[in-house]
Protein backbone atom coordinates (compact mmCIF):
# COMPACT_ATOMS: atom_id res chain seq x y z
CA UNK A 1 0.00 0.00 0.00
CA UNK A 2 1.34 3.41 -1.00
CA UNK A 3 0.88 6.11 1.63
CA UNK A 4 -0.32 9.55 0.66
CA UNK A 5 1.28 12.81 1.77
CA UNK A 6 -1.60 13.31 4.17
CA UNK A 7 -0.59 10.05 5.86
CA UNK A 8 3.19 10.51 5.65
CA UNK A 9 3.50 14.00 7.10
CA UNK A 10 1.55 13.35 10.34
CA UNK A 11 3.49 10.13 10.89
CA UNK A 12 6.81 11.96 10.56
CA UNK A 13 5.61 14.75 12.87
CA UNK A 14 4.71 12.16 15.46
CA UNK A 15 8.25 10.72 15.23
CA UNK A 16 10.25 13.95 15.02
CA UNK A 17 8.06 16.88 16.01
CA UNK A 18 6.55 19.53 13.75
CA UNK A 19 9.72 21.64 13.72
CA UNK A 20 11.64 18.78 12.10
CA UNK A 21 9.28 18.06 9.21
CA UNK A 22 8.89 20.26 6.12
CA UNK A 23 6.05 19.77 3.66
CA UNK A 24 5.06 23.13 2.20
CA UNK A 25 6.30 23.78 -1.37
CA UNK A 26 8.23 26.91 -0.39
CA UNK A 27 9.94 25.06 2.47
CA UNK A 28 11.06 22.03 0.51
CA UNK A 29 12.03 23.67 -2.79
CA UNK A 30 15.73 23.97 -1.91
CA UNK A 31 16.00 20.24 -1.24
CA UNK A 32 14.57 19.07 -4.57
CA UNK A 33 17.13 20.20 -7.16
CA UNK A 34 20.85 19.48 -7.36
CA UNK A 35 23.42 22.19 -8.23
CA UNK A 36 23.27 21.70 -12.01
CA UNK A 37 19.43 21.71 -12.05
CA UNK A 38 19.33 18.64 -14.25
CA UNK A 39 16.97 16.65 -12.04
CA UNK A 40 13.84 17.87 -10.30
CA UNK A 41 11.05 15.81 -8.76
CA UNK A 42 8.70 16.48 -5.88
CA UNK A 43 9.12 14.87 -2.46
CA UNK A 44 6.40 13.91 -0.02
CA UNK A 45 8.24 15.67 2.82
CA UNK A 46 11.64 16.58 4.22
CA UNK A 47 12.62 14.93 7.52
CA UNK A 48 15.28 16.71 9.59
CA UNK A 49 16.30 14.35 12.40
CA UNK A 50 18.47 15.80 15.15
CA UNK A 51 19.87 12.58 16.58
CA UNK A 52 20.87 9.10 15.46
CA UNK A 53 17.90 7.75 17.40
CA UNK A 54 15.59 9.92 15.30
CA UNK A 55 17.17 8.66 12.06
CA UNK A 56 16.63 5.15 13.38
CA UNK A 57 12.98 5.88 14.18
CA UNK A 58 12.34 7.22 10.68
CA UNK A 59 13.95 4.20 9.04
CA UNK A 60 12.08 1.71 11.23
CA UNK A 61 8.80 3.40 10.25
CA UNK A 62 9.74 3.62 6.56
CA UNK A 63 10.74 -0.04 6.49
CA UNK A 64 7.48 -1.08 8.13
CA UNK A 65 5.18 0.92 5.83
CA UNK A 66 7.29 0.78 2.65
CA UNK A 67 8.02 4.48 2.18
CA UNK A 68 10.96 5.34 -0.08
CA UNK A 69 13.78 7.35 1.51
CA UNK A 70 16.34 9.60 -0.16
CA UNK A 71 19.29 10.39 2.16
CA UNK A 72 20.63 13.91 1.67
CA UNK A 73 23.65 15.65 3.19
CA UNK A 74 24.80 19.00 1.77
CA UNK A 75 23.02 18.57 -1.59
CA UNK A 76 26.21 19.32 -3.51
CA UNK A 77 26.34 16.09 -5.54
CA UNK A 78 26.51 16.45 -9.33
CA UNK A 79 24.84 13.23 -10.52
CA UNK A 80 21.44 13.48 -8.82
CA UNK A 81 22.01 10.85 -6.17
CA UNK A 82 20.66 13.04 -3.36
CA UNK A 83 17.37 14.22 -4.90
CA UNK A 84 14.12 12.35 -5.66
CA UNK A 85 13.76 10.25 -8.78
CA UNK A 86 10.09 9.24 -8.65
CA UNK A 87 8.32 11.91 -6.59
CA UNK A 88 6.97 9.58 -3.89
CA UNK A 89 10.07 9.73 -1.68
CA UNK A 90 10.77 11.33 1.68
CA UNK A 91 14.11 13.14 1.85
CA UNK A 92 15.96 12.51 5.12
CA UNK A 93 18.43 15.36 5.56
CA UNK A 94 21.27 14.78 8.02
CA UNK A 95 22.10 18.49 8.17
CA UNK A 96 21.16 18.72 11.87
CA UNK A 97 23.45 15.84 12.89
CA UNK A 98 26.33 18.20 13.34
CA UNK A 99 29.26 18.24 15.72
CA UNK A 100 32.65 16.93 16.75
CA UNK A 101 32.47 13.85 18.94
CA UNK A 102 36.18 13.47 19.62
CA UNK A 103 39.63 14.41 18.34
CA UNK A 104 42.78 12.42 19.10
CA UNK A 105 45.71 14.23 17.52
CA UNK A 106 48.29 11.83 18.94
CA UNK A 107 46.56 8.81 17.41
CA UNK A 108 45.76 10.73 14.23
CA UNK A 109 41.98 10.58 14.01
CA UNK A 110 38.74 12.41 14.82
CA UNK A 111 35.10 11.37 14.99
CA UNK A 112 32.42 13.68 13.58
CA UNK A 113 28.67 13.60 13.14
CA UNK A 114 27.80 13.14 9.48
CA UNK A 115 26.04 16.49 9.12
CA UNK A 116 29.25 18.37 9.91
CA UNK A 117 30.47 20.29 6.89
CA UNK A 118 33.82 19.49 5.34
CA UNK A 119 34.97 23.01 6.18
CA UNK A 120 34.06 22.43 9.84
CA UNK A 121 36.04 19.19 9.70
CA UNK A 122 39.06 21.17 8.50
CA UNK A 123 38.57 23.62 11.38
CA UNK A 124 38.37 20.83 13.94
CA UNK A 125 41.58 19.30 12.62
CA UNK A 126 43.29 22.70 12.55
CA UNK A 127 42.29 23.39 16.16
CA UNK A 128 44.12 20.21 17.14
CA UNK A 129 47.21 21.23 15.18
CA UNK A 130 46.49 18.63 12.50
CA UNK A 131 45.11 18.44 8.97
CA UNK A 132 42.26 16.57 7.28
CA UNK A 133 43.52 16.50 3.67
CA UNK A 134 40.33 16.33 1.62
CA UNK A 135 39.63 19.57 -0.23
CA UNK A 136 36.86 20.15 -2.77
CA UNK A 137 35.31 23.34 -4.15
CA UNK A 138 32.03 22.82 -2.26
CA UNK A 139 33.63 22.19 1.15
CA UNK A 140 31.66 25.01 2.79
CA UNK A 141 28.38 23.18 2.19
CA UNK A 142 29.35 19.54 1.54
CA UNK A 143 28.82 17.39 4.63
CA UNK A 144 30.79 14.42 5.88
CA UNK A 145 27.97 11.95 5.26
CA UNK A 146 27.71 12.97 1.62
CA UNK A 147 31.48 13.17 1.16
CA UNK A 148 31.74 9.55 2.30
CA UNK A 149 28.56 8.37 0.60
CA UNK A 150 29.93 9.58 -2.74
CA UNK A 151 33.57 8.68 -1.97
CA UNK A 152 34.64 12.22 -2.87
CA UNK A 153 38.11 12.86 -4.22
CA UNK A 154 39.54 16.36 -4.44
CA UNK A 155 42.90 17.87 -5.16
CA UNK A 156 45.12 15.84 -2.78
CA UNK A 157 44.12 12.30 -3.75
CA UNK A 158 47.62 12.04 -5.21
CA UNK A 159 49.12 11.69 -1.71
CA UNK A 160 46.23 10.95 0.64
CA UNK A 161 43.62 9.06 -1.37
CA UNK A 162 39.87 9.44 -1.79
CA UNK A 163 37.40 9.74 1.09
CA UNK A 164 37.45 5.94 1.44
CA UNK A 165 41.18 5.94 2.21
CA UNK A 166 40.70 8.73 4.76
CA UNK A 167 37.95 6.95 6.70
CA UNK A 168 38.67 4.50 9.53
CA UNK A 169 35.10 3.69 10.49
CA UNK A 170 31.47 4.71 10.20
CA UNK A 171 28.24 4.58 12.12
CA UNK A 172 25.17 4.08 9.93
CA UNK A 173 21.45 3.43 10.16
CA UNK A 174 20.44 0.62 7.81
CA UNK A 175 17.22 0.24 5.83
CA UNK A 176 15.40 -1.62 8.61
CA UNK A 177 16.45 0.89 11.26
CA UNK A 178 19.23 -1.19 12.78
CA UNK A 179 22.43 0.68 13.64
CA UNK A 180 25.82 -0.41 12.37
CA UNK A 181 28.29 0.59 15.09
CA UNK A 182 31.52 0.69 13.12
CA UNK A 183 33.24 3.73 14.60
CA UNK A 184 36.48 2.01 15.45
CA UNK A 185 39.78 3.81 14.95
CA UNK A 186 41.86 0.73 14.24
CA UNK A 187 44.48 0.90 11.51
CA UNK A 188 44.46 -2.89 11.36
CA UNK A 189 41.33 -5.03 11.73
CA UNK A 190 41.36 -8.38 9.96
CA UNK A 191 38.05 -9.75 11.21
CA UNK A 192 36.14 -10.39 8.01
CA UNK A 193 34.50 -8.23 5.37
CA UNK A 194 35.22 -4.51 5.46
CA UNK A 195 31.66 -3.32 6.06
CA UNK A 196 32.75 0.29 6.29
CA UNK A 197 33.88 0.17 2.68
CA UNK A 198 30.47 -1.12 1.60
CA UNK A 199 28.84 2.00 2.98
CA UNK A 200 31.47 4.46 1.77
CA UNK A 201 30.70 5.09 -1.88
CA UNK A 202 27.27 3.42 -1.73
CA UNK A 203 25.50 6.74 -2.43
CA UNK A 204 22.88 6.21 0.26
CA UNK A 205 21.60 2.94 -1.22
CA UNK A 206 22.74 0.70 1.65
CA UNK A 207 22.39 2.91 4.72
CA UNK A 208 22.47 6.44 6.08
CA UNK A 209 25.90 7.33 7.46
CA UNK A 210 25.42 9.21 10.74
CA UNK A 211 29.01 9.57 11.96
CA UNK A 212 32.55 8.78 10.86
CA UNK A 213 36.05 8.39 12.23
CA UNK A 214 38.50 10.13 9.90
CA UNK A 215 42.27 10.14 9.61
CA UNK A 216 44.29 13.18 10.60
CA UNK A 217 47.74 14.12 9.34
CA UNK A 218 50.42 16.50 10.60
CA UNK A 219 50.13 19.98 9.14
CA UNK A 220 52.86 20.87 6.65
CA UNK A 221 55.28 23.53 7.79
CA UNK A 222 54.85 25.33 4.49
CA UNK A 223 53.78 24.88 0.89
CA UNK A 224 55.71 25.36 -2.33
CA UNK A 225 53.27 26.20 -5.10
CA UNK A 226 53.87 27.00 -8.76
CA UNK A 227 51.76 27.73 -11.82
CA UNK A 228 53.78 26.57 -14.82
CA UNK A 229 53.42 27.07 -18.57
CA UNK A 230 53.66 23.84 -20.56
CA UNK A 231 53.27 23.16 -24.24
CA UNK A 232 50.86 20.23 -24.02
CA UNK A 233 49.31 17.61 -21.73
CA UNK A 234 52.19 15.31 -22.73
CA UNK A 235 54.70 17.90 -21.49
CA UNK A 236 52.65 18.24 -18.30
CA UNK A 237 52.94 14.48 -17.82
CA UNK A 238 56.72 14.71 -18.12
CA UNK A 239 56.77 17.55 -15.58
CA UNK A 240 54.74 15.36 -13.23
CA UNK A 241 57.14 12.45 -13.59
CA UNK A 242 60.16 14.62 -12.78
CA UNK A 243 58.52 16.33 -9.82
CA UNK A 244 57.26 13.03 -8.40
CA UNK A 245 60.74 11.53 -8.73
CA UNK A 246 62.24 14.46 -6.83
CA UNK A 247 59.51 15.11 -4.23
CA UNK A 248 57.86 11.70 -3.74
CA UNK A 249 54.68 11.84 -1.64
CA UNK A 250 55.33 15.44 -0.66
CA UNK A 251 54.01 16.33 -4.13
CA UNK A 252 50.43 16.61 -2.88
CA UNK A 253 48.71 18.27 -5.86
CA UNK A 254 49.27 18.34 -9.59
CA UNK A 255 46.49 19.93 -11.63
CA UNK A 256 46.22 20.41 -15.40
CA UNK A 257 44.41 23.51 -16.77
CA UNK A 258 43.85 24.86 -20.29
CA UNK A 259 44.31 28.49 -21.29
CA UNK A 260 40.64 28.81 -22.23
CA UNK A 261 39.64 28.33 -18.60
CA UNK A 262 41.66 31.40 -17.55
CA UNK A 263 40.30 33.41 -20.46
CA UNK A 264 36.74 32.61 -19.43
CA UNK A 265 37.43 33.77 -15.86
CA UNK A 266 39.04 37.01 -17.01
CA UNK A 267 36.21 37.68 -19.46
CA UNK A 268 33.54 37.25 -16.78
CA UNK A 269 35.38 39.03 -14.00
CA UNK A 270 35.84 35.97 -11.81
CA UNK A 271 39.53 36.78 -11.36
CA UNK A 272 40.86 40.34 -11.20
CA UNK A 273 44.07 39.60 -13.09
CA UNK A 274 45.76 36.81 -14.96
CA UNK A 275 47.77 34.77 -12.42
CA UNK A 276 49.90 33.10 -15.09
CA UNK A 277 53.36 34.17 -16.21
CA UNK A 278 52.40 34.38 -19.90
CA UNK A 279 49.94 33.05 -22.42
CA UNK A 280 50.31 29.33 -22.98
CA UNK A 281 48.09 26.57 -24.28
CA UNK A 282 48.33 24.64 -21.03
CA UNK A 283 49.34 25.08 -17.40
CA UNK A 284 50.02 22.89 -14.42
CA UNK A 285 49.42 23.86 -10.82
CA UNK A 286 51.92 21.92 -8.73
CA UNK A 287 52.19 21.95 -4.96
CA UNK A 288 54.66 20.37 -2.57
CA UNK A 289 53.79 20.15 1.13
CA UNK A 290 56.96 20.57 3.16
CA UNK A 291 56.73 18.66 6.46
CA UNK A 292 58.01 20.10 9.71
CA UNK A 293 61.75 19.73 9.77
CA UNK A 294 61.77 18.92 6.04
CA UNK A 295 63.99 20.55 3.49
CA UNK A 296 62.33 23.10 1.24
CA UNK A 297 63.32 24.13 -2.25
CA UNK A 298 62.59 20.91 -4.12
CA UNK A 299 59.99 22.58 -6.33
CA UNK A 300 62.12 25.56 -7.37
CA UNK A 301 65.18 23.36 -7.93
CA UNK A 302 63.28 20.98 -10.16
CA UNK A 303 61.66 23.82 -12.08
CA UNK A 304 65.08 25.35 -12.74
CA UNK A 305 66.21 22.07 -14.26
CA UNK A 306 63.08 21.94 -16.43
CA UNK A 307 63.64 25.51 -17.62
CA UNK A 308 67.11 24.51 -18.78
CA UNK A 309 65.79 21.56 -20.78
CA UNK A 310 62.88 23.58 -22.20
CA UNK A 311 60.24 21.34 -20.68
CA UNK A 312 58.74 24.35 -18.84
CA UNK A 313 58.54 27.56 -20.88
CA UNK A 314 57.63 29.94 -18.07
CA UNK A 315 55.98 29.99 -14.70
CA UNK A 316 55.28 31.66 -11.38
CA UNK A 317 56.27 30.36 -7.95
CA UNK A 318 53.95 31.72 -5.26
CA UNK A 319 55.85 34.00 -2.90
CA UNK A 320 52.93 34.65 -0.54
CA UNK A 321 49.83 32.97 0.84
CA UNK A 322 47.69 35.40 -1.18
CA UNK A 323 49.37 34.39 -4.42
CA UNK A 324 48.99 30.70 -3.59
CA UNK A 325 45.30 31.28 -2.91
CA UNK A 326 44.93 33.13 -6.22
CA UNK A 327 46.30 30.09 -8.05
CA UNK A 328 43.85 27.79 -6.29
CA UNK A 329 40.86 30.08 -6.77
CA UNK A 330 41.49 30.04 -10.52
CA UNK A 331 41.67 26.25 -10.45
CA UNK A 332 38.50 25.84 -8.38
CA UNK A 333 36.52 28.13 -10.69
CA UNK A 334 37.33 26.19 -13.85
CA UNK A 335 34.00 24.37 -13.79
CA UNK A 336 31.81 27.16 -12.46
CA UNK A 337 32.93 29.69 -15.06
CA UNK A 338 31.63 27.54 -17.90
CA UNK A 339 28.05 28.37 -16.91
CA UNK A 340 28.86 32.01 -17.74
CA UNK A 341 29.75 30.94 -21.28
CA UNK A 342 26.46 29.16 -21.91
CA UNK A 343 25.72 25.45 -21.90
CA UNK A 344 28.40 22.87 -21.19
CA UNK A 345 28.65 19.11 -21.53
CA UNK A 346 30.56 17.61 -18.62
CA UNK A 347 32.37 14.34 -17.97
CA UNK A 348 34.07 13.14 -14.79
CA UNK A 349 36.38 10.40 -16.03
CA UNK A 350 39.65 8.73 -15.19
CA UNK A 351 42.23 6.82 -17.18
CA UNK A 352 45.72 5.54 -16.36
CA UNK A 353 47.90 8.59 -15.76
CA UNK A 354 50.06 7.90 -18.80
CA UNK A 355 46.94 7.88 -21.01
CA UNK A 356 45.67 11.36 -20.07
CA UNK A 357 47.26 13.14 -23.08
CA UNK A 358 45.73 10.59 -25.46
CA UNK A 359 42.35 10.92 -23.76
CA UNK A 360 42.34 14.69 -24.22
CA UNK A 361 43.56 14.57 -27.82
CA UNK A 362 41.25 11.82 -29.02
CA UNK A 363 38.26 12.96 -27.00
CA UNK A 364 38.56 16.55 -28.20
CA UNK A 365 38.90 15.46 -31.81
CA UNK A 366 35.90 13.12 -31.56
CA UNK A 367 33.71 15.80 -29.96
CA UNK A 368 34.72 18.35 -32.62
CA UNK A 369 33.57 15.93 -35.32
CA UNK A 370 30.18 15.71 -33.62
CA UNK A 371 29.82 19.46 -32.96
CA UNK A 372 31.95 21.80 -35.09
CA UNK A 373 33.15 24.75 -33.02
CA UNK A 374 32.74 22.97 -29.70
CA UNK A 375 35.20 24.30 -27.12
CA UNK A 376 37.00 21.67 -25.01
CA UNK A 377 37.79 22.70 -21.42
CA UNK A 378 39.55 19.63 -19.95
CA UNK A 379 41.09 20.17 -16.52
CA UNK A 380 41.73 18.38 -13.28
CA UNK A 381 43.80 15.95 -11.35
CA UNK A 382 46.48 14.84 -13.81
CA UNK A 383 48.47 13.26 -10.99
CA UNK A 384 45.80 10.59 -10.41
CA UNK A 385 44.38 10.40 -13.94
CA UNK A 386 41.04 12.08 -13.13
CA UNK A 387 40.08 14.67 -15.74
CA UNK A 388 36.93 16.78 -15.79
CA UNK A 389 36.53 16.57 -19.54
CA UNK A 390 34.09 19.41 -20.18
CA UNK A 391 32.97 21.07 -23.40
CA UNK A 392 31.50 24.56 -23.74
CA UNK A 393 29.05 25.34 -26.51
CA UNK A 394 30.34 26.95 -29.72
CA UNK A 395 30.32 30.73 -29.53
CA UNK A 396 26.90 32.09 -30.42
CA UNK A 397 25.26 28.64 -30.42
CA UNK A 398 21.80 27.97 -29.05
CA UNK A 399 22.26 26.39 -25.59
CA UNK A 400 19.26 24.07 -25.90
CA UNK A 401 20.27 22.82 -29.32
CA UNK A 402 23.78 22.21 -28.00
CA UNK A 403 22.53 20.18 -25.03
CA UNK A 404 20.17 18.23 -27.28
CA UNK A 405 23.32 16.79 -28.83
CA UNK A 406 24.96 15.96 -25.51
CA UNK A 407 24.29 12.23 -25.71
CA UNK A 408 26.26 11.89 -28.94
CA UNK A 409 29.22 13.70 -27.34
CA UNK A 410 28.96 11.48 -24.26
CA UNK A 411 29.08 8.37 -26.42
CA UNK A 412 32.25 9.30 -28.27
CA UNK A 413 34.06 10.51 -25.14
CA UNK A 414 33.11 7.45 -23.08
CA UNK A 415 34.17 5.20 -25.97
CA UNK A 416 37.67 6.68 -25.78
CA UNK A 417 37.69 6.34 -21.98
CA UNK A 418 36.77 2.65 -22.18
CA UNK A 419 39.35 1.95 -24.91
CA UNK A 420 42.01 3.45 -22.64
CA UNK A 421 40.98 1.25 -19.71
CA UNK A 422 39.38 4.10 -17.77
CA UNK A 423 36.30 4.75 -15.65
CA UNK A 424 33.20 6.70 -16.67
CA UNK A 425 32.86 8.07 -13.14
CA UNK A 426 36.01 9.04 -11.29
CA UNK A 427 34.80 10.97 -8.24
CA UNK A 428 31.22 12.21 -8.74
CA UNK A 429 29.51 8.82 -8.54
CA UNK A 430 26.62 7.29 -10.50
CA UNK A 431 23.48 8.74 -8.87
CA UNK A 432 20.61 8.82 -11.34
CA UNK A 433 22.66 10.35 -14.16
CA UNK A 434 24.79 7.34 -15.04
CA UNK A 435 22.74 4.26 -14.10
CA UNK A 436 22.29 3.21 -17.72
CA UNK A 437 25.94 3.82 -18.46
CA UNK A 438 26.99 1.72 -15.47
CA UNK A 439 24.99 -1.24 -16.77
CA UNK A 440 26.66 -0.88 -20.15
CA UNK A 441 30.25 -0.74 -18.91
CA UNK A 442 30.41 -2.60 -15.60
CA UNK A 443 31.49 -6.22 -15.42
CA UNK A 444 28.31 -8.36 -15.24
CA UNK A 445 29.64 -10.35 -12.30
CA UNK A 446 30.42 -7.13 -10.43
CA UNK A 447 26.85 -5.93 -11.07
CA UNK A 448 25.48 -9.25 -9.83
CA UNK A 449 27.51 -8.95 -6.62
CA UNK A 450 26.38 -5.35 -6.11
CA UNK A 451 22.73 -6.27 -6.57
CA UNK A 452 23.09 -9.14 -4.11
CA UNK A 453 24.53 -6.78 -1.50
CA UNK A 454 21.72 -4.28 -2.11
CA UNK A 455 19.10 -7.01 -1.80
CA UNK A 456 20.61 -8.34 1.43
CA UNK A 457 20.83 -4.98 3.18
CA UNK A 458 17.70 -3.37 1.72
CA UNK A 459 15.33 -6.20 0.71
CA UNK A 460 12.35 -3.85 0.32
CA UNK A 461 14.32 -1.43 -1.86
CA UNK A 462 13.34 1.65 0.15
CA UNK A 463 16.76 3.37 0.31
CA UNK A 464 17.44 5.72 -2.59
CA UNK A 465 15.40 3.70 -5.10
CA UNK A 466 16.55 3.81 -8.71
CA UNK A 467 19.96 5.26 -7.88
CA UNK A 468 23.33 3.68 -8.62
CA UNK A 469 22.05 0.29 -9.80
CA UNK A 470 18.97 1.68 -11.53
Amino acid sequence: MTLSRDQIVPALIQLLGAESVLAEPAEIAGYLSEPRRRFHKEAQAIALPRTVAEVQAVMEWAHEVGVHIVPQAGNTGLVGGQVPLYGDEVIVSISRLRGVRSVDAAAGHMTLDAGTTLEEAHEAAEAAGMMFPLYIASQGSARIGGVLGSNAGGVQVLSYGNARELCLGVEAVLADGSIYNGLNALRKDNTGYDLKDLLVGSEGTLGIITAATLKLYPKPETYETALLNVASPQAALEVFAQLRARAGNTLTAFELMPRIGFEFQLKHGMIAQDPTAAVSGWYVLAEISVPKGGRGGALSETIEDMFETGLVANGVIADSLAQRQAFWVAREQMSEVQSREGASIKHDVSVPVAAVPELIARGSEAAARMVPGIRPVPFGHLGDGNIHFNFSQPEGADPKAFMDGAEAVHEVVYAVVRELGGSVSAEHGIGQLKTGLLKAVKDPVALKMMRAIKSALDPKGILNPGKLLG
